[in-house]
């Protein structure tokens, strides 16, 4: 099962795709998570990467294709896999299909989880992560991480401002992509802004038939 999911930041994509990992073994393709560890890692790609993320602007395509091309390429991915956070544009999606038929793979569903827009800006404005491990929290945990005594700090990704010119530049860029893969009778549109179980229920059906 070849899966796309789509949605603006904060839209509960990853919560989604911890759903489905262990509903179905999938491997969860994030090309956030690929992009951030780049940048960790102070990799050339990643430095690069840094500027555009922390504007909130969509990262070229030269960089993230190539990312993704890898990712799939290796063995957990071959008998399936969950694609988030790319593609972003049609463009994207035409570079994909085309990864996928050198691969001999193609797209099963293509499924795009929709949240109201002020929803998501309350969502990740008030989003921590531990310095320590990692972990995703909210600004209501305070200072400090549960689970490590880490420092929770906010992302440069999440403030107000960032926030709102990622959703600006999500809607603009995604508009095309979501046309493109209804076209294609792959999209299946989801309301997000519902308890995460209801959500999982279509994302469940949608996938099953």
């Amino acid at each position: 099962m070849n899966v796309v999911l789509l949605g603006a930041p904060g839209a509960g994509k990853g919560t989604q795709a911890a759903k489905m990992i262990e509903e179905w073994g999938l491997p969860h393709i994030s090309t956030g998570d690929i992009l951030r560890k780049a940048v960790a890692d102070e990799t050339p790609l990643g430095l690069q990467a840094k500027g555009y993320m922390d504007a909130g602007e969509l990262v070229p395509d030269f960089v993230v294709v190539g990312l993704v091309k890898d990712r799939l390429a290796e063995p957990d991915a071959e008998k399936g896999f969950i694609l988030d956070g790319f593609p972003r544009t049609d463009g994207q999606a035409v570079a994909l299909d085309d990864a996928l038929a050198e691969s001999g793979m193609v797209l099963d569903a293509v499924l795009s989880i929709d949240v109201d827009r002020d929803v998501i800006v309350e969502r990740l404005t008030s989003r921590r992560t531990c310095r320590q491990c990692g972990r995703i929290t909210n600004v209501a945990e305070g200072d400090t991480c549960v689970t490590c005594g880490g420092e929770l700090f906010q992302r440069d990704d999440d403030t107000v401002e960032t926030v709102t010119n990622r959703l600006a530049v999500y809607d603009r860029s995604t508009a095309p992509l979501i046309q493109y893969y209804r076209d294609k009778g792959l999209l299946h549109e989801i309301d997000g802004g519902r308890p995460v179980d209801d959500v999982f229920a279509d994302v469940r059906s949608a996938l099953q038939g």
